[in-house]
């Protein structure tokens, strides 16, 4: 197998926008390759589709969507927002307090491009959602990353974050439930992160997209509800919970102590003003989703459609020598382990290339989440039991064949 070049920095933290492995996939679906995707969230794609009333709403108010909204959103979804932090027990939000925006992704990206200066640090897990590492370092700053530990279900190493804290750290990124390890952190967790942004004066970003998604009878905490003296930036959005990636539709809450942070809540506004306002047709459907019949409950239930794929991904890859996976409590994502001693791995890119090219299986290299070693990778359980299977028993089969080649 030819070895491919390597990526630049920015390539490897935006692993699904460009790179190798996603180029020789366009080239293989262009040569009229048939690929299965196993590398990204992008649920509607597996035949997972929004709530029937949240099309339905959209259709009906798009004649009147033309216009610019408020810098930060319309009203009346606001609103509904700020009832769902009620709901979450985050307390003191007004809909002044909430910004919309084109995905929760737009409005990680602006946060961050108004809290930092060049040099400016941010705490984040690793492994991580690339966007974050990526946007620190668009924004001048310095992304420094704590360990969460496989060993104890890929929870946050509370020392870590400790010993990596300094006079330059500015804020911490919790990402609960976890992209890409499928983690859920328990309240004591929690606690012990607002401890730590209390004594060091951090603001805490928490990205809590799959906070519905959850699996055998999992609750989810909000950290912002544990705490009035820090702030907070929660985000949140309808792409994963309400399987509308492509409406464009999230949220940022800002809550806690608002006092000292004046300044940023300036740059915020600024920002959001800057962009002009979120799409419309989106913001629109806000409001229905989070009133209407709550769908994913179904889908995560014992039984169904997404507990099932679940379980049946970590029955099969546990099944395959020298693949250990924590189990998911929550989100749409398992974070494999391949045993180094039987998977001599120097480069993941090249090993997910090698797979996609011989098995036309797409799989995200666990480096690609700023993973620091070569040795996991990421897939997405979102295809049907059928499709699943098919999948699983072609990385099966690519893996017995890499332990014959590399079998001395």
């Amino acid at each position: 197998m030819k070895t491919i070049a390597k990526s630049s920095k920015l390539a490897n933290v935006c692993y699904d926008i460009r790179g190798p492995v996603l180029d020789k996939a366009r080239q293989m679906e262009e040569e009229g390759q048939k690929i299965i995707k196993l590398n990204i969230g992008n649920v509607a794609a597996f035949g997972l589709e929004p709530p029937d009333e949240i099309v339905q709403d959209m259709i009906r108010n798009l004649p009147s969507t033309a216009g610019y909204t408020d810098s930060k959103g319309l009203f009346a979804p606001r609103k509904a927002v700020v009832h769902y932090c009620q709901e979450k027990n985050i307390r003191g939000v007004t809909v002044d307090d909430v910004y919309l925006g084109n995905g929760a992704s737009e409005l990680i990206v602006m946060a961050l491009n108004a809290l930092l200066d060049t040099g400016d640090e941010v705490l984040l897990p690793a492994p991580d959602y690339p966007l974050y590492t990526a946007a620190v370092a668009l924004s001048g700053g310095t992304p420094v990353h704590y360990m969460c530990d496989e060993q104890s279900d890929w929870m946050p190493d509370i020392e870590d974050i400790r010993r990596k804290v300094t006079p330059r750290t500015k804020a911490i990124v919790i990402i609960n439930p976890n992209n890409p390890t499928g983690a859920l952190y328990p309240e004591s967790v929690l606690r012990e992160i607002v401890e730590i942004a209390r004594q060091n004066e951090l603001i805490v970003m928490a990205d809590e997209i799959y906070d519905k998604t959850l699996y055998d009878g999992q609750t989810h905490t909000s950290i912002a509800s544990l705490a009035d003296d820090v702030l907070f930036l929660t985000f949140n959005g309808l792409s994963k919970n309400y399987r509308s990636c492509g409406y464009r539709a999230g949220w940022m809450i800002v809550s806690g102590e608002k006092r000292h942070a004046k300044d940023y809540i300036t740059g915020l506004n600024m920002l959001a003003s800057m962009r002009l306002c979120a799409n419309t047709p989106g913001q629109l459907a806000i409001q229905t989703a989070l009133g209407g019949y709550q769908s994913i409950k179904d889908l995560v239930a014992p039984g169904g459609r997404l507990c099932r794929q679940r379980d049946l991904a970590y029955e099969l890859l546990t099944q395959i020598p020298g693949v250990t996976v924590v189990k998911p409590k929550a989100a749409l994502y398992m974070f494999p382990r391949l045993d180094p001693k039987i998977y001599p791995i120097e480069d993941d890119q090249q090993f997910a290339y090698e797979l996609l090219a011989e098995e036309k299986v797409l799989i995200v290299q666990g480096t690609g989440f700023n993973w620091t070693a070569p040795d996991h990778f990421r897939l997405v359980f979102l295809p049907n039991t059928d499709d699943l299977r098919d999948a699983i028993g072609r990385i099966e089969r690519f893996l017995a064949h890499y332990r014959k080649r590399h079998t001395k």
